[in-house]
């Protein structure tokens, strides 16, 4: 692919409009609270929930989440556990879960102990369930595909060496590794919705780029973008986030690599003005989907002449039938 140098929010918003037509979703799934005069869940307080198979254990320990992230998930530390919630949940209308966990040191979640029970759960439930896996050998892959049957794989794709070692702490593994888990996951089938985080590297914009070509070698469902969230208590918590102005040139960038494929902002990104900020480049950029957007984004949107859909569940479903087009407003 010839790309363009000069690429420009026009260009990009021509791209989304030729490809997808004029709509745009909002997720809000209930991982977390979420209201605005806009748009606010309407489902249930745990219609889409998020689960962690090591709890808040993690032996990367990572500069960036530091276990935090995974610490505010519930823990379902074994098979039994992991069923005892859906069950729980489901009792008060829950329909999916986004199960993740903690690595060990070569970078690998322990999902096979989880695979029978996840199917389990989609049979006996219907839920929809997505994953965030780390590095992946083949019988793994097979094993996902032949017995759990998630509805997404997710995983982060690193573009530096440097960032797996610094960041990551990451001593063996290298950006092959990662490419190789997603290409085994298009392989056989997964759908697979690969996270490309901006301003990992201490805020520096280091290997995303190559991320993203990585992640156009393979017939992906959708790529997600997440912004740097520095965490009290880690090694990041005083770093500074990037610019929205440099977190909107990669939002062009994978624009104009994926016109064909869905580029969604995820959850992870800096708050307040910065947000703000960040989601109105996301919408000029034409990105197909926003996760949580800020106060005042969903009006933008259809001013810019864009049908809105929302949705409650992960935007890693999005194309799915959790996808609707009324509002539910605060």
């Amino acid at each position: 692919m010839v790309m363009d140098q000069e690429l420009t929010e026009e260009k990009c918003w021509n791209i989304a409009r030729q490809n997808f037509g004029n709509s745009i979703s909002f997720f809000a799934p209930t991982i977390k609270h979420y209201e605005t005069e806009e748009f606010c869940q309407s489902c249930g307080h745990c219609y889409f929930m998020p689960v962690s198979i090591t709890g808040a254990g993690c032996e990367l320990n990572c500069d960036h989440c530091g276990r935090k992230i995974l610490a505010a998930m519930k823990p379902t530390i074994s098979p039994q556990a992991l069923f005892n919630y859906a069950q729980e949940i489901n009792r008060h209308g829950a329909k999916g879960m986004l199960i993740s966990g903690g690595s060990d040191k070569r970078g690998v979640v322990p999902i096979k102990p989880f695979l029978n029970t996840i199917a389990r759960i989609k049979q006996e439930f219907g839920f929809k369930i997505v994953a965030h896996l780390g590095i992946l050998d083949e019988e793994t892959v097979q094993e996902i595909r032949d017995s759990a049957a998630i509805d997404g794989a997710m995983m982060d794709i690193v573009g530096s060496n440097e960032t797996l070692r610094q960041v990551y702490h990451l001593k063996d593994v290298t950006t092959n590794d990662f490419e190789n888990s997603l290409k085994l996951l298009c392989e056989y089938g997964i759908h697979t919705i690969p996270h490309v985080v901006i301003g990992l590297h201490y805020r520096k914009i280091l290997g995303e780029y190559q991320a993203l070509e990585i992640i156009a070698k393979y017939p992906v469902t959708a790529v997600v973008l997440v912004g740097l969230l520095p965490q009290i208590g880690t090694a990041m918590a005083d770093v500074i986030p990037p610019d929205p102005a440099e977190m909107g040139e990669v939002f062009k960038h994978a624009r104009q690599v994926f016109p064909f494929t869905p580029v969604l902002l995820g959850c992870m990104r800096p708050m307040g003005e910065h947000k703000f900020k960040t989601d109105t480049l996301a919408l000029k950029a034409g990105l197909n989907g926003i996760a949580y957007p800020a106060e005042g984004i969903v009006g933008m949107a259809k001013e810019m002449g864009l049908e809105v859909r929302f949705s409650e569940v992960c935007c890693a479903l999005i194309g799915g039938d959790y996808i609707h087009g009324e509002m539910a407003t605060a």
